[in-house]
């Protein structure tokens, strides 16, 4: 075999390495210019249930276990409802003006301190024309989603997110009159064999050697000043350590993005039960909307994940074609 040379382990692509303070943000410009014939949100938030296996058919034409019923790892992921907190509108990229849902604090009526400039309720019929108006002056529009785990009995305290919109804004202006005061529907936006984004925060492990942190060798056991440590911190002159360095410090709670995971499998526990008897390790019992997603996911159970319509999909990505059979669990 050949000789494994690594002298710079470690990525300067995930710089710096520190717990990240906004794991739900996405970027929607480069989203919005290729999805401008979708009229829908074009991401979601879910909270991972875990991994477990299934069994499902192959149906790629070249594929060599084409027709056959193979073994996959999966994780369950469950979508709590959603619901409309504000529409926004941006003109030349600002934040031009907000416009607050009052049927969002009945839900929660605690959300009426994050709200300035709302002294009276308005009827249904206000609100659609006050967006109907600012909408012609405006760019872009975006929703504020807040999310209800209280209804999938997860947690009480529900995460508040930006989503853009895909389509022309007379779809988009039909949609939010359609769902100022309805959850949104999962399965419109998701569906099974579909390819998705998934945004998250990665497993928190604390404070970590540069071993583990960034996978250089152990040095030979009569080392001096110790084993598990850089051998050089660097030269003499200039007299400074470099950031390159590999050192010890945080390790995980990082920001991370997996590009073009497959759906395999989009539903609500009523139509379909796909819980154990025990229930999921550390999660409990799926209540509500849920999506099968092919391979891991990053994060622990119970964490929020962010879906979103996939950016860039790969040809080899857009040929996977896979029916799920049954669970093997």
């Amino acid at each position: 075999m050949p000789k494994e040379h690594k002298p710079r382990a470690g990525s300067l692509q995930f710089w710096p390495r520190k717990r990240t303070k906004k794991p739900l943000r996405v970027n929607w410009k480069p989203l919005e210019e290729k999805y401008k014939d979708i009229p829908l949100p074009l991401g979601l938030i879910a909270y991972k249930v875990g991994m477990e296996s299934v069994i499902v058919k192959d149906e790629h034409e070249k594929s060599l276990t084409k027709g056959e019923e193979i073994f996959m790892p999966i994780t369950i992921l469950e979508i709590p409802p959603h619901r409309i907190f504000s529409v926004r509108f941006y003109k030349n990229n600002k934040l031009m003006s907000e416009l607050w849902n009052p049927f969002a604090f009945k839900d929660y009526k605690w959300l009426k301190r994050k709200v300035k400039g709302m002294k009276k309720e308005k009827s249904k019929e206000e609100i659609i024309k006050e967006i109907e108006e600012k909408a012609k002056e405006a760019d872009k529009i975006r929703l504020l989603l807040y999310t209800k785990p209280k209804a999938i009995k997860l947690k009480k305290t529900p995460e508040i997110v930006e989503v853009a919109m895909g389509g022309k804004k007379e779809e988009q202006l039909e949609f939010i009159k359609n769902h100022l005061d309805k959850d949104i529907n999962v399965k419109e936006i998701l569906k099974p064999k579909m390819l998705i984004d998934v945004r998250g925060a990665t497993k928190g492990k604390g404070f970590a050697g540069p071993i583990k942190r960034f996978g250089i060798k152990r040095k030979q056991h009569k080392s001096e000043k110790g084993v598990r440590r850089p051998g050089s911190l660097g030269p003499w002159n200039p007299s400074k350590v470099s950031f390159r360095v590999p050192m010890a410090g945080q390790l995980g709670f990082f920001k991370r993005i997996d590009y073009n995971k497959y759906i395999l499998d989009v539903g609500n526990i009523k139509e379909k039960n796909i819980n154990k008897k025990e229930g999921f390790l550390h999660y409990g019992f799926v209540d509500g909307d849920f999506v099968i997603v092919k391979g891991s996911v990053m994060g622990t159970p119970k964490r929020p994940i962010f879906l979103t319509f996939p950016l860039r999909p790969s040809k080899k990505s857009l040929k996977q074609n896979y029916t799920l059979v049954r669970l093997n669990y």
